[in-house]
């Protein structure tokens, strides 16, 4: 006898065939039986830590206009350029990024401007500005990252004051004529290459183009007071004895304020009639349908607070307000300073993989960073500022990744999520669906909308730590 046959036959001896069976099998009582199901799953859902920490503020006119103290430009902002082979030019009308060239739309006088500028490259280590010399020159930087460099008080040894990197300048003073010398020095960390535009070629363009030279003197501070900001300053006095003519002031504004509008995400939701009708036990089709799409549109609404290029806070954080990392990943020397950029941050949000990059430098010098609680959440904390995930926030081609470091609160001058509620037929604050009919095919249609945007209240309210690796290291 095979094998094969003794062992087909201590089988049936074990577990008797089917015409022996003693009890109805499984198989046929789970054809009586009621199956368990689960609720359709969805990977996309993510935690919305964004979304759930933001404070959101009701805006009935469907826009949220940002009053601010009066400020004058400081001359510091980012520009991009277009490269041909080697050779790196600056587009006019990217000049208009210029804080003290903002909402200047003379293509002409750009178009001069921009022919004026000069390239040049340095290499790693080599000096671009020394400290003390003649400031009669406006950098921008097309590649590379730069540092600025000045020196203690007391032992001249040198001490590291800020990271540039592509897109950023300085040196902007000079176009309001600002003259003076040097404060720091700016020393290439990269192989860079910068554009350079001297004082005599600016004043030969603006000798030519009477409107430049007349914006450029509207935007620039022009011999007001201005606090360390930027803004107009309160005059006062203090401490006076006697009785001293007191100042005059008022607290001026800007008179164009900027103005958020309530952006929309929307999407029409079909279900065949026969399906709600018939196949409603033991979950709701409809509503199953709806909760899905409300997750999707809700992942696409962090989203777009995070990337839309009008209200996205990436593209509205001030330009003052972004640093770079020296190394490549983020390191605990970075977070501190991002967050003491601002007064009272609250959060700070991350990619979960830059989050792993942080904690990866901390293990690496020996550093324990702390959690805290957040909703019953055991968070990862710095300072302790919960570091929240946030996978909305890109990660380059390069392996980068930017982190941001927030206040929040209108109250506490910072950064706003701003919806409208009380819409017909709300399903959710902000978030409405409208009855749209049964078309011929007896299929039934629903409107899905959610409103909403971002605002932030004073520039310091967000900050950015740029350009993070998030990589491995090596």
């Amino acid at each position: 006898m095979s094998v094969e046959t003794r062992t087909a036959r201590a089988s049936q001896i074990t577990t008797g065939t089917e015409e022996d069976r003693l009890s109805l099998s499984t198989a046929a009582a789970r054809n009586l039986a009621t199956t368990t199901k689960s609720r359709p799953q969805m990977q996309e859902i993510s935690s919305r830590w964004l979304l759930r920490k933001l404070p959101w503020v009701h805006t009935p006119g469907g826009v949220y206009r940002v009053n601010r103290r009066l400020s004058y430009a400081v001359g510091d902002g980012r520009v991009t350029f277009i490269q041909t082979g080697s050779k790196v030019q600056v587009v006019p009308a990217e000049l208009a990024e210029l804080p003290l060239l903002n909402a200047f739309d003379d293509e002409e006088a750009l178009t001069a401007l921009a022919g004026k500028f000069v390239q040049k490259d340095y290499r790693p280590g080599q000096v671009i500005v020394e400290s003390g010399r003649k400031a009669d020159q406006v950098f921008l930087i097309a590649h590379g990252k730069v540092e600025k460099i000045g020196r203690t008080k007391y032992d001249e040894q040198e001490t590291r004051l800020g990271m540039l990197a592509d897109g950023d300048s300085f040196g902007g003073q000079m176009l309001a004529g600002g003259g003076g010398s040097w404060e720091y020095t700016v020393r290439a960390l990269t192989s860079t290459t910068v554009l350079t535009l001297t004082q005599a070629a600016y004043k030969s363009v603006s000798g030519q183009h009477e409107a430049l030279r007349r914006h450029v003197a509207s935007m620039g501070s022009n011999g007001h007071k201005t606090n360390k900001y930027g803004e107009k300053a309160i005059e006062f006095l203090s401490g006076h004895q006697g009785e001293p003519a007191l100042p005059q002031t008022f607290v001026d504004y800007e008179l164009s304020p900027r103005e958020y509008e309530l952006s929309v995400a929307q999407t029409v939701l079909k279900v065949h009639t026969r399906v709600a009708d018939l196949y409603n036990q033991p979950m709701n089709q409809t509503e199953q349908q709806l909760r899905l799409t409300i997750e999707a549109l809700r992942e696409r609404q962090e989203h777009e607070l995070v990337n839309n290029q009008q209200f996205g806070l990436l593209a509205n954080t001030d330009y003052s307000q972004r640093i770079q990392t020296p190394d490549g990943p983020p390191t605990p020397d970075d977070m501190d300073d991002l967050i003491s950029m601002r007064r009272g941050t609250k959060y700070i949000f991350a990619h979960p993989r830059a989050i792993a990059a942080f904690g990866k430098e901390c293990n690496r010098r020996g550093i324990y960073f702390g959690s805290v609680d957040v909703d019953g959440h055991h968070i990862p904390a710095w300072r302790g500022i919960p570091i929240l995930p946030c996978n909305k926030i890109p990660i380059t081609d390069a392996h980068t990744s930017s982190i941001f470091a927030m206040r929040t609160g209108e109250d506490n001058e910072g950064v706003i999520g701003l919806f409208q509620t009380g819409l017909p037929d709300e399903y959710e604050p902000g978030l409405n669906v409208r009855f749209m009919g049964i078309d011929d095919k007896a299929i039934i249609s629903y409107l899905v909308s959610t409103y909403y945007s971002a605002a932030v209240l004073v520039p310091d309210a967000i900050g950015i730590l740029e350009n993070v690796e998030v990589r491995p290291r090596a």
